[in-house]
């Protein structure tokens, strides 16, 4: 009964059928109350979505696998410190992290949202070391600013230990299919499968063997557990026990196939074994024709009489069932033809099995392993190594063969699995280093890493997007805009990077656009941050910043460690001149994430319109620490530097703002204003002269230009360059203090300055 109840669970989860896996786990665990059963009931609730119902499971329990999923519902939770101590007891230093490289990663993560840098990076590289194929340990460590370059994370040494896990992963899943047969005999002794026919076994188990083996290799065993942008399964993680073969990434075997190897009297059935022969003739093999049913069952006796029957039946059947991928076929002249199922191999129709003869077995009793079977197998073989065997020598002959087989794939899979780590690795290198270049602000050099891509790899959605994020950092917004669209096109179900393309919308001022991806955003997953921020930023367009505030604190609601929502936050109180709960929405964005510079700007600007100009100038450096390469970022930084007269450090980062983005206006006009400062006023015209050809409908440049010819007491062209300011159309505050320059036009500055005072 518990391994019935455990199969349909398990069934239940691979077909996505949540509600049902949970109900009949709660069955099996009110009948048979185990950690290991509570373990599979706290998957099933993991995987529905619901935290909060393993985290009470699981609470207390002990093994290994129990703790890291306990850890897993806690982190959801946002219950830190006891996902920590699920992982890591305080008392207990020595014990190991639970599942290796997904513990480590687990509590990487958990010292990085605590503020823990040195320790997640520590995690974060034991994660990779155990397994390099650990893309998003890399990802955070590229994020926390501390990823070696790809090419010494991804290297040989790394091959060696895929190649290592692949093979160990191999033996692992046949002793766990092993395991998992012989835990199933028992309860399958009292189905009385025997008595019933091929049809109605599959029927009553809802597939065949050819089922079983597709949903072996099944996308439903790395299914994310919250969707979030750190997804982690359990599937990945080996289960300690072997009734939880699930876990492991192993398909269970199927019911059935027990039946037919492992049923009632194994050993002493005599010689009517016809129970057995219709049981494994019930998935009809490749070309092989065979009697139904009811004549089997009539000359079963006759068939297991006669020796070469059954050895022409035993070959039959063996290309039946075949589910496993790591074994071999004999061929009519006795050699070993092999094939796996390997990283980076292209065949899809080549795959083998092994037979393996127990001592004292007759033919209808043998074990074979599973495997995938021929596609097109030939009959002749069949023919040839029927008819070069004798009956006597049947069971020797093959079980040589058996003993034999195992070296032959071990050396051809071996070779291939490094060819196919060799290529895995290659590729992670390129994406590897595009990543840490773009997390490093390095965008130029990310977009050149990129482009080594294959086609094919290059015109995915994510790759699509950091070349759109990378664009946006270097104020590209038309090419972000044509990127981040194709990405939308490769992947219309993706939202990687749609909260930055909705801002690259908002900067362009598209607000079709915008409204267009915010509305499809919605319908694809209105319960992601990223369609929140994308309508967030379509209302903040429109001036209307109290509803974009609410979409903001939408998607802080929906995931409240997403960072930039918490920021866009920031930029919307500040826009409603709520300091206070502006400088909280930046500081709760540095918080998840320290490198995070656009918080630190955004308090920056709040610290430079307060006139706290240290405090400014403190948070615009650490900005400019992490992201050297921002021409906005030193824009403002030299005019914190300007307020605190400054003027020639300022005029440095000014130049070095223009040097870095020739098409932004900012640092020119900021370089005039200091250069008018210091009254080089010759030198501040220069300046704007150029503005102009870059903003030549920017009303600050002439408003400008016009006190400079005030100062210069040329009140002709003061007076024509506040007109064309006026023209332009500028904001009601401009309007305001243009006026006012004007009727003020022929009086001293030095009188103006003691009005003013």
């Amino acid at each position: 009964m518990e391994a019935i109840l455990t199969q349909c669970v398990q069934n239940s989860l691979r077909h996505f059928m949540y509600r049902n896996a949970i109900f009949m786990c709660e069955r099996l665990c009110a009948e048979f109350p185990s950690e290991t059963n509570l373990q599979l009931l706290a998957s099933c609730y993991l995987q529905n979505n619901q935290s909060h119902c393993a985290y009470y499971i699981l609470k207390g329990t002990h093994t290994a696998q129990c703790r890291y999923l306990f850890a897993l519902s806690c982190f959801q939770m946002d219950l830190l410190n006891e996902a920590e101590s699920a992982l890591r007891p305080p008392n207990e230093s020595s014990v190991e992290v639970p599942n290796g490289a997904a513990g480590h990663f687990l509590l990487g993560l958990i010292y990085r949202y605590t503020d823990r840098r040195k320790n997640a990076i520590h995690h974060f590289y034991q994660a990779l070391s155990m397994d390099p194929l650990l893309w998003a340990a890399y990802e955070e460590l590229c994020i926390l600013g501390a990823a070696e370059e790809a090419t010494s994370v991804f290297s040989e040494g790394a091959s060696l230990c895929i190649e290592k896990q692949y093979m160990h992963d191999e033996l692992s899943s046949k002793s766990l299919q092993a395991s998992s047969e012989d835990h199933i005999v028992v309860p399958n002794r009292s189905l009385g499968v025997e008595d019933v026919s091929p049809r109605q076994l599959k029927d009553m188990h809802g597939y065949d063997v050819r089922d079983i083996s597709r949903n072996y290799h099944g996308a439903a065993s790395n299914q994310p557990l919250n969707g979030g942008p750190a997804s982690f399964s359990f599937y990945n993680t080996p289960s300690p026990m072997a009734t939880q073969s699930q876990l492991s990434g192993v398909a269970p075997p199927p019911i059935c196939r027990n039946a037919q190897l492992n049923g009632p009297n194994l050993k002493a059935s005599g010689a009517d074994n016809s129970p057995r022969l219709v049981v494994n003739s019930a998935v009809p093999g490749p070309r092989r024709k065979f009697v139904d049913e009811g004549k089997l069952r009539k000359v079963s006796e006759r068939l297991f009489s006669d020796s070469r029957q059954r050895r022409s039946m035993r070959l039959g059947g063996e290309s039946l069932v075949n589910t496993n991928p790591g074994a071999s076929v004999a061929s009519g002249n006795g050699r070993n033809h092999s094939s796996k199922n390997i990283v980076g191999s292209k065949s899809n129709s080549v795959v083998s099995r092994s037979v393996t003869i127990r001592k004292g077995q007759s033919w209808a009793s043998e074990n074979s392993d599973e495997g995938t079977h021929y596609d097109n197998y030939d009959d002749s073989r069949l023919d040839i190594t029927t008819s070069s065997l004798s009956p006597r020598s049947d069971a020797r002959t093959l079980k040589q063969e058996g003993a034999a087989r195992p070296s032959g794939p071990a050396v051809v899979s071996s070779s291939r699995v490094a060819a196919g780590a060799s290529e895995i690795l290659g590729l992670l290198m390129i994406l590897g280093e595009g990543y840490r270049l773009s997390c490093l602000y390095r965008c130029q050099d990310a977009l050149d890493t990129y482009i080594k891509l294959p086609q094919k790899h290059y015109n995915t959605g994510w790759v699509l997007s950091q070349v759109g994020k990378a664009h946006f950092e270097m104020v590209d917004y038309i090419e972000a805009d044509r990127a981040f669209s194709h990405a939308r096109l490769a992947s219309p179900y993706s939202l990687e990077g749609m909260d930055v393309h909705s801002t690259v919308l908002y900067h362009l001022k598209e607000d079709m656009k915008l409204s267009y991806l915010a509305q499809e955003l919605i319908s694809t997953d209105r319960l992601a941050p990223q369609s929140w921020c994308a309508m967030g930023n379509c209302y903040s367009l429109q001036k209307d910043h109290e509803t974009a505030l609410k979409n903001f604190q939408r998607a802080v609601q929906l995931n409240s460690r997403f960072a930039y929502a918490h920021t866009l936050c920031g930029h919307e109180y500040v826009a409603l001149e709520d300091f206070e709960n502006g400088i909280k929405s930046y500081r709760s964005a540095l918080q998840i994430d320290s490198r995070h510079y656009n918080a630190w700007h955004g308090l920056g600007m709040v610290y430079l319109r307060q006139e706290k100009f240290e405090f400014s100038e403190h948070h615009f450096r650490l900005a400019f620490q992490i992201n050297p390469r921002s021409s906005v970022i030193m824009s403002y930084l030299g005019t914190a530097l300007h307020t605190l007269k400054k003027n020639k450090e300022a005029l440095e980062m000014m130049d070095r703002a223009i040097l870095a983005d020739k098409k932004n206006p900012l640092p020119l006009y900021q370089k005039a204003n200091v250069l008018v400062s210091m009254e080089n006023f010759d030198g501040a015209l220069a300046v704007l002269e150029e503005l102009k050809e870059f903003a030549p409908r920017e009303s600050s440049i002439y408003a400008l230009m016009g006190r400079i010819y005030k100062r210069r007491n040329m009140y002709d062209k003061a007076m024509l360059h506040f007109g064309l300011a006026l023209d332009l159309k500028p904001s009601a505050t401009d309007v305001a203090v243009i006026k006012a320059a004007i009727e003020k036009l022929h009086v001293p500055d030095e009188l103006e300055d003691e009005d003013a005072l």
